[in-house]
């Protein structure tokens, strides 16, 4: 292999060993190992960085408080403004796939949440879901794009972003939910009716990550074994983390009802689009429609066939396509609460 191509291979090789993000990339990786020597030595924080500027992110750090913020920004910062927040045991590069289509036409930001990629906090940080979109929100604010803001959510991601447009519904321009976690009478899986069994999809031990696969992608990829082992050692190093976030996931579905739920979600006044893979295992399609029906001004959800419950990762580019073009949609919208010309 050449020393360009080469260069170019292990751009998309970085996030895998940083996230869950590269697992989208992970059948044109391993084709590529499989045609190539494996380099003996390579610098993972300079692909990362390679692969954020791919997507047209460069990474930067902001200090709110006690908390060091990290976070990838890309775009023109006179252009509309684009929150994009990823879900459980992710990062920030979860989105590289699809922010590569949105950095042309917009403003955008991805932060680590707390315990999640680079981001620093205190060791008793609170990491309830209403205090962590309360640092959000400080973060928000300390960045200076409050005002319009689009907030896009995956997963976890989603429910923070759902708390945080109810408690700012005028700043909140836009909102879309991904294969959103929530409190919902259509739970049909174990993984909502009782959070711990998230914990079933920690990667503790050497053979976790094909089980972790399975569950999460409808169709996954071909892998090479050196990715994979990897790829394992990353979620292995950060499995405690994630079981604290985990326990407050199991904290809040103590805490709500799916009747004090949905009179949150009824709080939410942007436009709001609703996106699913179909045959997501970890929460059900079902309540794609329940949101919408429960929702002041949700589109009709855009249900990917084929797709489970990473579909930024496994259609990324359907992804994009459908999100810009709700968000071109939404942006003449003079305020949430005022214009519903979409709706008509």
């Amino acid at each position: 292999m050449s020393e360009l191509s080469n260069r170019k291979f292990l751009q998309f090789l970085s996030s895998i060993l940083l996230s869950i993000s590269s697992i989208g990339m992970l059948s044109f990786i391993s084709h590529a190992y499989a045609a190539s020597n494996t380099p003996e030595y390579v610098d993972y924080l300079k692909i990362v960085q390679e692969e954020r500027a791919w997507a047209g992110l460069t990474s930067k750090t902001l200090r709110v408080g006690d908390v060091v913020w990290a976070y990838s920004e890309g775009g023109d910062k006179t252009k509309p403004t684009v929150l994009l927040i990823h879900g459980l045991a992710s990062s920030r590069d979860t989105w590289n796939n699809v922010a590569k289509s949105l950095t042309p036409y917009y403003h955008v930001i991805i932060p680590d949440l707390p315990l999640a990629g680079n981001t620093q906090v205190p060791a008793n940080f609170d990491l309830s879901v209403p205090n962590v979109t309360e640092q959000l929100r400080r973060f928000i604010e300390a960045a200076h794009i409050q005002d319009n803001l689009n907030i896009a959510g995956h997963s976890l991601g989603g429910t923070i972003a759902m708390f945080y447009a109810s408690q700012y519904p005028f700043d909140t321009k836009s909102l879309l939910l991904m294969s959103t976690g929530g409190i919902f009478k259509n739970n049909n899986t174990n993984y909502l009716k009782n959070p711990i069994y998230l914990k079933q999809l920690l990667i503790t031990q050497k053979g976790d990550l094909n089980f972790v696969l399975n569950k999460v992608m409808f169709n996954q990829p071909f892998t090479a074994s050196i990715i994979k082992e990897e790829q394992e050692k990353i979620f292995i190093a950060r499995s405690a983390e994630t079981a604290k976030i985990i326990n407050q996931i199991d904290a809040l579905n103590r805490l709500y009802t799916p009747m004090t739920f949905t009179t949150m979600l009824k709080n939410i006044e942007a436009p709001t689009m609703i996106m699913w893979g179909q045959q997501d295992q970890i929460i059900n399609v079902e309540v794609a429609n329940e949101l919408k029906s429960t929702l002041k001004r949700p589109t009709e959800p855009v249900i990917l066939n084929r797709v489970g419950h990473m579909p930024l990762l496994e259609a990324p580019e359907r992804v994009a396509e459908n999100y810009l073009a709700f968000l071109n949609k939404v942006q003449p919208m003079l305020n949430p609460l005022s214009d519903q010309k979409m709706y008509k």
